[in-house]
């Protein structure tokens, strides 16, 4: 039988990695597909009358091979790719969508959901149960089950084509991730740290080169943009970094996007919305693009003010250096670690040696402990890159899940962080923990050396941690509502209510010791450190609120001819300051079409941050960032809930309220 669909007798039921080859994937999806279209059939057929049991639960196991398979081929995908699972993924994305649409289109199946949802107060449902259900019949409305012959067909084409678009957008800018690098001489190291050199040099070693590059990770051109005083060289490296997706080619995303948003802008119409936009805010916290976009621009105008100021006190520092030219994208990072170093005495390379990447996996692991009891145990197994790692998780002895980490850049995993999953939690059919994984990029240090992070990269570990946190305090029912399956402006909550944990002093005091001496941050230092979280937020947050503003444009209203021309016109409306770049311009912007996780909802990271700034006050009213009151009610009325309520009953639950935009605003800095 094909490894991944037997059953597997591994330690805590991991895939069994060691034996998995690349081969093995066309196949098993090939008979996993068929065991799940003849489940759902069965299921549609079923002559007795529809219960909760016979149909809601019943689709719960029926796809339960197929989800195994895509979660092992799916991770590779975006962690640890080659040239054959690119292939086999543009050709099964498409597929997947077709059965998914093929099921939700199912008039039979959906006749059973239907008078479910119809009889539900009379069925004797938990709570959960009607969640679920209610969340089922939502699904299979929103995906066309009641739509007809030809726009019944016309949707499922749309749903097959935007499969392989996606599909297509994510590969290309991995291409031009992988194909670009820049050969620094030894005169082009001047001004670079230490450790910063080290990692050039393991890049080059990595893509077979002498000598030192940087490439378009970003643990390594942002670094480089802050650091160097070579401001030709901070030019291409931008002008790199800015135009991924975007250079011409077979990888060139522009006609990608276009395609992308007239078929999203079709669906919408399909379904009886006015665009995409209305289609997707309907199901989130927000409901409105309206509501999100006032939430955007009542954040923009004081963000921009502020990095307004600090552009013109960058572009002073500038004029000193002797450059009569105007502040530009490739200067802002420089300049603004030069300003920081003068105002805060704060310079990154004195800082960075207190943050290395074990400790900070240590302080991730230890706040865990404090505040929910868990404790993490390291297994030795077999994983899927040698740079990955296991830990057993338990609370009071039980077995909570398996954690992954898997921290380094390398040319076979796309860009940025996240975590996913090989297994979600559920309790049907008996207990099953989750496996979870978090997917880094930091900069490999050289063989037998420290691999030392910045701020904001232990940042990015905590936050991606507090989505695993999510995963592993399940305690759900049915994987359908388990862990992150929630609306998406409040999958961000509990990952970036975690990164408040970083900048807690005893945490700090604790975890950020000296990687030579082991000597803890001096005192100084760390008030330092502290005093200066909210420096240059008008950069980070005109970044981010660009990028959401272009995001929500973009899919509101017709869908534009020209998607770069309109990004050019959102910017040009809101007046984005010139030396600002968006964080994620469209032909690189993997959260809004590589799929639509996150389409027309980039802003839910600033949702989610009202309600995070909130929810921290919670333990700062407590008077301890590790009170166990306010913990128990976060893990007993979020984190273990998953999506089993509606996220604004979760959060009163916790909180006592909905929250207002003041704590973040102060959180930011940006309060007047």
């Amino acid at each position: 039988m094909n490894v991944l669909l037997g059953e597997w007798e591994t330690p805590f039921g991991l895939p069994p990695f060691a034996e998995i080859g690349e081969e093995d994937f066309a196949p098993a999806f090939e008979e996993a597909l068929a065991e799940a279209r003849e489940a759902v059939n069965r299921i549609a057929a079923d002559p007795d009358r529809p219960d909760f049991a016979n149909t809601i639960e019943a689709l719960e196991r029926a796809g339960e091979r197929l989800g195994r398979v895509a979660a092992v081929f799916f991770n590779l995908a975006n962690a640890d790719t080659s040239d054959r699972i690119e292939a086999l993924q543009r050709e099964i994305s498409p597929k997947l969508a077709a059965f998914h649409s093929e099921v939700a289109m199912n008039p039979a199946l959906f006749a059973r959901v239907d008078r479910l949802m119809q009889l539900r107060d009379d069925l004797g449902l938990t709570d959960e149960q009607a969640r679920v259900l209610e969340l089922y019949h939502r699904m299979f409305v929103r995906a066309g089950a009641r739509l007809e012959g030809a726009d019944r067909d016309r949707l499922a084409a749309i749903m097959e084509r935007l499969a392989s678009l996606g599909t297509r957008f994510s590969q290309n800018v991995l291409r031009d991730e992988r194909d670009w690098a820049m050969q620094l001489g030894e005169e082009d190291l001047a001004g670079l740290p230490d450790w910063l050199i080290a990692a050039c040099a393991e890049a080059a070693r990595e893509r077979g080169r002498e000598g030192h590059v940087v490439t378009l990770s970003r643990s390594l051109i942002v670094p480089f943009l802050t650091f160097s005083p070579r401001r030709d060289l901070r030019e291409k490296a931008m002008t790199a970094w800015l135009a991924r997706g975007a250079n011409g080619g077979e990888t060139d995303n522009r006609p990608v996007i276009a395609e992308i948003l007239r078929l999203r802008a079709e669906r919408a119409r399909l379904l009886g919305y006015r665009d995409f936009a209305a289609f997707k805010l309907e199901t989130e916290m927000a409901k409105t693009p309206e509501a999100a976009r006032d939430l955007l621009e009542a954040v923009w105008t004081p963000a921009r003010a502020a990095a307004e100021a600090d552009g013109a006190a960058l572009a002073e520092l500038m004029r000193e250096d002797g450059i009569n030219d105007m502040l530009r994208p490739w200067d802002w990072r420089y300049y603004s670690a030069i300003r920081q170093k003068r105002e805060h005495d704060l310079d990154e390379a004195e800082v960075k040696p207190y943050f290395e990447l074990e400790a900070m996996i240590g302080a991730a692991f230890d706040v865990a402990g404090s505040l929910f009891g868990l404790a993490f145990h390291p297994v030795d197994v077999p994983l899927y890159h040698a740079d990955a790692r296991a830990w057993e998780v338990t609370r009071a002895g039980r077995h909570m899940g398996v954690f992954i980490g898997d921290y380094f850049a390398r040319p076979s995993k796309r860009s940025g962080a996240w975590c996913s999953t090989f297994r979600s939690q559920k309790k049907l059919d008996g207990e099953t923990r989750p496996i979870v994984v978090n997917v880094c990029n930091f900069a490999r240090p050289p063989e037998g050396g420290k691999c030392l992070l910045t701020f904001d990269d232990a940042n990015t570990l905590f936050h991606e941690f507090g989505h695993a946190l999510h995963q592993l305090m399940s305690d759900v029912t049915y994987e359908f509502v388990s862990g992150t399956s929630v609306a998406r402006d409040f999958v961000e909550l509990p990952s970036q209510l975690y990164e408040h944990w970083l900048s807690v002093p005893e945490v700090l005091a604790r975890h950020a010791r000296h990687v030579e001496t082991g000597e803890p941050m001096p005192e100084t230092l760390l008030e330092r450190v502290l005093a200066a979280r909210t420096y240059d937020t008008g950069f980070q947050t005109v970044e981010y609120l660009a990028s959401a503003l272009v995001d929500l444009d973009l899919h509101t209203g017709e869908a534009p001819g020209d998607p770069a021309a309109a990004e050019r016109a959102t910017l040009a409306r809101i007046a984005m300051p010139e030396a600002i770049p968006m964080r994620h311009a469209s032909p690189h912007f993997l959260h809004v079409f590589s799929g639509d996780g996150y389409a027309a909802g980039y802003y839910s990271y600033l949702w989610s941050e009202v309600m995070d700034a909130d929810a921290f006050a919670a333990f700062e009213e407590a008077g301890d960032p590790f009170d166990a009151q306010v913990a128990g009610r976060l893990a007993a009325e979020i984190l273990s809930r998953g999506g089993s309520r509606d996220p604004e009953d979760l959060y009163i639950a916790f909180r006592g309220r909905l929250p207002g935009v003041d704590a973040l605003l102060r959180k930011r800095g940006l309060a007047a």
